[in-house]
């Protein structure tokens, strides 16, 4: 497997070119990608948006797929091609057609499919649709806690005094999900476990943690 050019680096990967038509995302750490390749497998085989995989390719931090054509949500947004309301919309989309497929080991029949870490930069907008990529956290679970990570990651983003730049079109693009989600936030538990979810990411600084508790504040507001 010849490795081309570095595409882009997250917090825990690097993807890296593979000719034209595929990519490989390898871990920086000890981390068996293969399971994340199979529950892929799993939701595109019910029609999910996701990268298509190539399984038993490289090492097992690797996970091969196929190249998208696109940019990230984030950018279009950026870039003023989508508004903010269809960023809230589209993510609130996407949940809800990823928890209409059942889970693929639990018997609990409440038990979903969960991304865990569904925002702007997870999603891609190719010509044939937005699909969602970097499936390192799924697990399964029920769907209430899938949509309240994501609530939470955009809350975090508007109550940061870092991110000035993002307040405006963060708030409006969070108040379009926590309405097109509806019931999914009206309870306060699976929100409660979202921040400790989010507070046990390593890859979060002290600083970011400390943002929780307002970020959840702040969705309680817009409910």
């Amino acid at each position: 497997m010849e490795i081309g050019e570095l595409l882009g680096s997250g917090r825990s990967a690097d993807v890296y070119a593979l000719g034209d038509d595929r990519v490989l995302r390898r871990y920086r750490f000890d981390v068996d990608a293969r399971r994340e390749a199979a529950v892929m497998a799993y939701v595109a085989a019910h029609g999910y948006p996701v990268p298509e995989v190539h399984p038993g390719e490289g090492r097992p931090t690797d996970l091969v797929m196929g190249r998208l054509s696109g940019t990230t949500m984030l950018h279009s947004l950026i870039a003023g091609e989508i508004t903010p309301e269809q960023v809230g919309e589209t993510l609130a989309g996407l949940l809800r057609r990823l928890h209409e497929i059942p889970a693929r080991e639990s018997a609990d029949p409440g038990d979903r499919v969960l991304h865990l870490d569904l925002h702007p930069d997870n999603v891609i907008l190719t010509p044939d649709g937005p699909v969602v990529i970097d499936w390192c956290n799924t697990a399964e679970g029920p769907p209430e806690l899938d949509c309240a990570l994501s609530a939470v990651i955009l809350a975090q983003v508007v109550v940061d005094p870092e991110l000035p730049d993002w307040q405006e079109a963060g708030r409006s693009s969070l108040g379009a999900l926590v309405a097109a989600l509806g019931d999914a936030l009206d309870v306060a538990e699976p929100l409660e476990r979202a921040r400790a979810r989010r507070a046990a990411d390593r890859g979060l600084s002290e600083r970011e943690v400390g943002l929780l508790d307002d970020a959840v504040t702040l969705i309680r507001r817009l409910r």
